[in-house]
């Protein structure tokens, strides 16, 4: 072959191998990206061509899909959207997917694993394909109590309710909220619009406040601290601690650690440990906390599930102690301050614990996943994260949280149940008002809902707020809810 040919023949079989590549790279490394792009209308018709499946509730449908008369089969909708947003998420062409919507995409799609069969059997009946549904464990009284009685009083915050001896999720609402059927229009101006007026809100509506934002958690930490006490075999519930209405940090020359409103715990100079925690002294847990040390502290904290990786299928954050550099910041450690953080979702966990005798139950969202004809696909099994403490300690605890109940604010009690509870105050930023903690279960004997509310910057009562007063009444509403309903 002479040298004209062979640099045709060379520059040919080039040409061939770049073109092998980039249908390698179009076919199989751009795959998904290809047929999930938003220009791709094929791949959007065809996903819209799907009854996507059915999220529910206790009977009630959170999310289904109903027909159109346009190029997209079906319209997502959401029955009282705003309620159930924390959990439902939303199904938008344009913004994509976030919470069940998203997590449990397969399933209400038709794709999972578990639908092979229907699948198959659509092919040879020739009938339409339909996505699974999901079944939650939420209870719509409790969702829908918890929602507005933070939106009816203008709160932002969060309430999450447990049920302790399985891990059930019952309730988990926040506000502010958004209303999810309008990111799932048809028309993307009208989603375009939606998600302007989301992004401008400073409230930040779409965050979802019970499993994705950390907040100091105040005296309701003085759980894990107690928790801690008693695991090192040095405390019980009537060991003396200190009642001193302030206390010098250690080695600081003149900085002091005051009790709420600089208090004394009772009669001086010292308390008994219930007693501590019924009128939440700082400065007993303070020193508590630097007797225990921080390792134990740190492990104690641990295992009620602080930095622990948690999917309820969403993905939760992790809650924290923070760096610790010394024993002053040892103490404000011990009583929720410093560097302190966790979620609604992890401060519902340390009451479910205490409440099922010191072990603690994944929380999960998901009771079911069935196929289009209801068959069920899967169904959650209750599962043990850790046992925190012994139930005699948690016993005692429970003790100390009926008292700390009884010297709570009023607002909103049940007569005739008794729950236990315990308040945190806690402060944030310069200038900053509080935020207000209400963490309980009920009843007392038999367990049935743990709770955990937050809500921030002091609620409508300022810098004078407390958990007691605008976090307390609205925990206690939950309970009511899901105890007339039968928990």
């Amino acid at each position: 072959m002479n040298k004209p040919l062979r640099r045709v023949a060379t520059a040919m079989m080039a040409m061939v191998v770049l073109l092998i590549g980039n249908v390698t790279y179009m076919q199989v490394v751009r795959a998904d990206e290809l047929a999930n792009h938003a220009n791709n209308k094929r791949a959007l018709y065809d996903r819209y061509a799907t009854e996507r499946g059915q999220i529910i509730a206790g009977g009630q449908s959170l999310a289904s899909s109903v027909p159109t008369n346009d190029n997209l089969k079906y319209l997502r909708t959401y029955s009282n959207g705003p309620a159930y947003a924390p959990i439902t998420g939303y199904y938008s062409w344009a913004y994509g997917r976030t919470g069940l919507e998203s997590a449990k995409n397969e399933v209400l799609n038709g794709n999972a694993g578990s639908m092979a069969f229907s699948r198959l059997s659509e092919m040879f009946t020739s009938g339409d394909k339909q996505g699974g549904n999901v079944q939650t464990t939420i209870n719509p009284a409790m969702q829908r109590v918890a929602y507005q009685q933070l939106t009816s009083k203008g709160y932002q915050g969060s309430v999450v309710a447990l049920n302790p001896q399985n891990g059930d999720i019952l309730a988990m609402a926040n506000a502010p909220s958004y209303d999810p059927n309008r990111l799932t229009s048809h028309s993307y101006d009208e989603q375009q619009e939606a998600s302007k007026d989301l992004n401008n809100d400073a409230h930040n509506p779409r965050l979802n406040r019970a499993i994705s934002n950390v907040y100091p958690p105040g005296s309701i930490f003085k759980l894990i601290t107690a928790s801690a006490a008693l695991e090192t075999g040095k405390y019980n519930y009537n060991t003396q601690v200190t009642a001193e209405a302030s206390i010098p940090l250690p080695k600081t020359t003149s900085a002091t650690l005051p009790n709420y409103g600089n208090n004394t715990c009772g009669t001086l100079p010292t308390a008994p440990l219930w007693e501590a925690m019924a009128r939440s002294c700082n400065t007993a847990f303070a020193e508590i906390a630097g007797d225990v040390g921080e390792q134990k502290l740190r492990e104690t904290a641990q295992s009620f599930g602080f930095g622990k990786e948690l999917d309820i299928p969403m993905s939760v954050e992790k809650s924290s102690l923070g760096p610790i550099e010394g024993v002053p910041q040892l103490y404000q450690t011990g009583i929720g301050q410093r560097d302190v953080r966790v979620t609604p979702m992890q401060s519902a966990m340390m009451a479910a614990a205490i409440a099922n005798d010191g072990s603690l139950m994944k929380p999960h969202l998901v009771k079911s996943t069935t196929a289009p004809d209801r068959s069920v696909l899967e169904t959650t099994q209750p599962q043990e994260m850790s046992r925190p403490i012994s139930p005699q300690h948690a016993n005692t605890i429970t003790k100390m949280m009926v008292q700390s109940e009884k010297r709570s604010s009023s607002g909103g009690k049940i007569s005739d149940v008794q729950i236990a509870s315990k308040t945190g105050t806690a402060q944030h930023g310069s200038g900053s008002d509080p935020h207000g903690w209400y963490v309980a279960f009920a009843p007392q004997e038999n367990p049935k809902i743990a709770v955990a509310v937050i809500v921030e910057d002091g609620g409508n009562l300022g810098a004078s707020a407390t958990g007691g007063k605008i976090a307390g009444p609205i925990g206690r509403s939950v309970i009511r809810a899901g105890l007339q309903g039968g928990g």
